[in-house]
């Protein structure tokens, strides 16, 4: 009897493991499924996902291209964005933003018809932009601007120019709190922006982090992600500023995300990684995988509905001839070599 009391007490345990298993170690790990080709010539930055419309908004030199993400192919373009660098989306309101950084400034679109409807005057460089709903506001944060545009969702008006003492980088919202939360890329800190008064309120440090470029949220654990330009992803507490974890990344990281539903975050950099790492607990990170990906695929997109990842890419050519000296500059993209590709779990 009690050798089978035993045997049902180590079974329960057993079922009890299977069951408290996170979804990334009953799935297994992340691998390309799909690359999706766009063609075309020019650069690109920022890649955005409307999860209730299903679609992939992917910045490309001077318009976005428009991906269904259900079918994986090119659905349409939004044109005359020079220079965009970021899309935001308010489906709500039926409205889309983009960061036009060549113009100085930000697109207002139709979400159903992708034309523009208005343009914004911004900040120098407008860079990362962002839709805050509480109050149906839109925030470009200005590179070279050193500041933040805050215009009317709706109207388009400038309500707020709000000054930053260092260059911004990504941003993410807390609207509960009522709080815009801004990587300082050259002061390796936080601002903590007020979105109803417009003004920072706090500016926190991010050691051991350094140079933050991508930024993600936990709303529930209120935990920042802080993908850091010295090879670190930093976890810190969106109500304290403390840094609470941190964990080692790739070289050159550009995008951090964060899935609730897998408690995963996802640093993307530019040596063909992408590092994810698991949120053990609101002050504990562990990497559960580095994935290969391709040089200089970067930035990325998140779908929680499906946990896959997006990240732009192309074929690079050797390094030109610069006209000044002879020097070697930058590859360029091989043009008609622009593409998505699309990562996701095994099963």
């Amino acid at each position: 009897m009690n050798t089978y009391r035993r045997f049902l007490g180590a079974a329960a345990l057993g079922i009890a493991g299977i069951l408290a298993l996170p979804i990334y170690g009953t799935a297994g790990s992340y691998k390309l499924l799909k690359e999706i080709p766009v063609g075309g010539e020019g650069g690109w930055d920022y890649l955005t996902v409307d999860e209730s419309a299903r679609r992939l908004y992917v910045s490309h030199a001077t318009k976005v291209e428009v991906i269904d993400i259900d079918k994986e192919a090119v659905v349409g373009q939004i044109a005359d964005t020079a220079g965009v660098h970021g899309i935001a989306v308010a489906p709500r309101l039926g409205l889309g933003f983009t960061s036009n950084g060549r113009e100085n400034k930000a697109s207002i679109f139709d979400l159903s018809t992708l034309k523009t409807t208005s343009k914004v005057d911004t900040g120098e460089n407008p860079d990362a932009i962002l839709y805050e709903e509480g109050q149906e506001e839109v925030y470009t944060f200005n590179g070279r601007g050193r500041s933040a545009t805050v215009f009317e969702a709706k109207t388009g008006k400038v309500v707020a120019t709000i000054p930053l003492s260092s260059k911004p980088e990504f941003s993410v919202a807390d609207t509960q709190a009522g709080r815009i939360y801004c990587n300082l890329e050259d002061k390796s800190a936080v601002a903590v922006i007020d979105a109803k008064a417009h003004k920072v309120l706090s500016t926190w440090p991010i050691a051991p982090g350094e140079e933050p470029s991508g930024m993600a949220y936990d709303a529930q654990n209120k935990r920042l992600f802080l993908g850091c330009g010295n090879k670190l992803m930093v976890m810190m507490d969106s109500e304290t500023g403390k840094v609470v974890g941190s964990v080692p990344i790739g070289q050159g990281v550009d995008a951090t995300k964060f899935d609730s539903g897998t408690m995963l975050a996802f640093c993307s950099c530019g040596d063909g990684t992408v590092t994810i790492a698991h949120e053990d607990s609101p002050d504990k990170l562990t990497v559960v995988q580095t994935l290969k990906t391709e040089p200089r695929a970067r930035t990325m997109a998140l779908d929680t509905k499906t946990h896959k990842i997006y990240l732009a890419s192309a074929r690079f050519g050797a390094a030109t001839d610069q006209p000044s000296g002879g020097k070697k500059g930058r590859p360029s993209a091989v043009p008609g070599t622009f593409k998505v590709l699309v990562y996701g779990m095994e099963r």
